[in-house]
């Protein structure tokens, strides 16, 4: 019925954590993993339930709903049912002191819940290493990310120059393309790491609408629905002659994302210096691109680029008046923003296999946002992109 995640992948995925455990936590004895998209990550289903990694010991998945799914959908070898933690508990021998949870994950009732029935007395945090275990993909992966790519290609740089219409609203634009995206293989929801953060799509925008504020940790703006709903597209925006139309959307396929940007000049060309910045931001993300070598420092590469940037062009480059976001790319996955990131701070090297997003954007008043965005690999030869080659600004006239 469905593509099952092969069971060499996910053996493979463990041991790579067990090493980085061992390596990074020497002492680590318990880690217990709780979030749905890491479980997918290690078991192949995102079922409810928790994932008891003991050190010396087989991984055991134990699932409170639906654990018939869970065996339906998994390749992995362990799953068991439980009706609460009491179940889970009741088959550990003995608890270790501390035990490695996911804390930027796991809200606090659901601690205390758990830690009613597993006494444990302290907790450190296992999330940096599953990041960077996740961060770099495996071919298996990578197969995944490629065909969300295309998609992405396809919809982005073919069908939307044919969807647009004078008068149509942002959400009418918004409601199409999402159906667009499903007709060509789009799984229908695009996941983020960032805590507390619903998005449908992305950002789709006329004119200025790309460069309104929004809490959404990104270049771009959207007037978004309402104040209820500040993101996908606002009923009252209306497409007319002469806007900039910019399109920051995600897309996925069996779990696994890519991020793309398109504009396009609707009805007539825009003003010869606003396409000058535009093709400066492609040039941006060309050179950022040949630097996703192996080896290579996420914050040099922040720092080259910033460095080389007139005083005149960083003005709202990467977003918009005091609005401005500190990166130049970000890693995806199984989650749109993931590591490595391209900014100050990132200083461990690329490695081969890692996927990331590039966005150099720039925002320019009256107008919107300009700039592009493209997921690419790191290879030996630098970044590999996989969501098409066309640098934006496309005319529908």
């Amino acid at each position: 019925m469905w593509n099952k995640v092969p069971l060499t992948e996910l053996k493979s995925r463990m041991e790579r954590f067990r090493k980085r455990m061992d390596q990074e936590n020497p002492g680590w004895e318990m880690a217990v993993i709780f979030s749905k998209i890491n479980l997918y990550y290690f078991t192949g289903t995102m079922q409810e339930g928790m994932l008891i990694i003991p050190r010396d010991d087989e991984a055991v998945f134990w699932v409170r709903r639906s654990c018939e799914r869970a065996l339906d959908e998994s390749l992995f070898t362990n799953i068991r049912p439980m009706g609460s933690f009491r179940d889970a508990a009741a088959s550990v021998k003995s608890l270790p002191p501390t035990v490695y949870l996911e804390t930027e994950i796991v809200p606090l009732a659901l601690f205390q819940r758990f830690q009613k029935y597993f006494p444990f007395s302290g907790v450190r945090p296992l999330d940096r290493q599953i990041a960077a275990v996740r961060a770099v993909k495996s071919p298996y992966e990578i197969s995944l990310m490629k065909k969300s790519g295309e998609i992405h290609r396809r919809v982005l740089e073919e069908r939307v120059p044919r969807i647009l219409r004078e008068g149509m609203s942002e959400a009418e634009l918004a409601a199409e393309l999402f159906s667009v995206m499903i007709e060509e293989g789009h799984q229908g929801v695009v996941r983020f790491g960032m805590f507390d953060t619903e998005i449908a799509m992305g950002h789709i925008c006329f004119g200025e609408s790309s460069i309104y504020p929004t809490y959404f940790n990104g270049p771009g703006g959207n007037l978004g629905m309402s104040p209820a709903v500040p993101f996908l597209g606002s009923r009252e925006q209306r497409l007319r002659k002469g806007d900039l139309v910019f399109i920051d959307v995600g897309c996925g396929f069996d779990g696994y994302h890519t991020d793309k940007t398109m504009t396009y000049m609707f009805g007539r060309p825009l003003p010869d210096e606003v396409v000058l910045i535009h093709r400066k931001c492609v040039e941006l993300q060309d050179k950022i691109a040949s630097m996703l070598k192996p080896g290579e420092i996420p914050s040099r590469i922040y720092k080259s680029v910033m460095e080389s940037l007139d005083n005149e062009f960083a003005r709202d480059f990467m977003g918009f008046k005091n609005r401005k976001v500190k990166f130049l790319g970000h890693g995806i996955g199984l989650q749109t923003d993931e590591t490595p990131v391209i900014a100050e701070g990132f200083d461990q090297p690329l490695e081969e296999g890692m996927a990331i997003a590039v966005e150099p954007k720039k925002g320019i008043e009256n107008i919107g946002m300009v700039g592009i965005e493209n997921t690419f690999l790191v290879t030996p030869d630098g970044g590999q992109c996989i969501t098409g080659d066309n640098p934006g600004l496309v005319p529908v006239y």
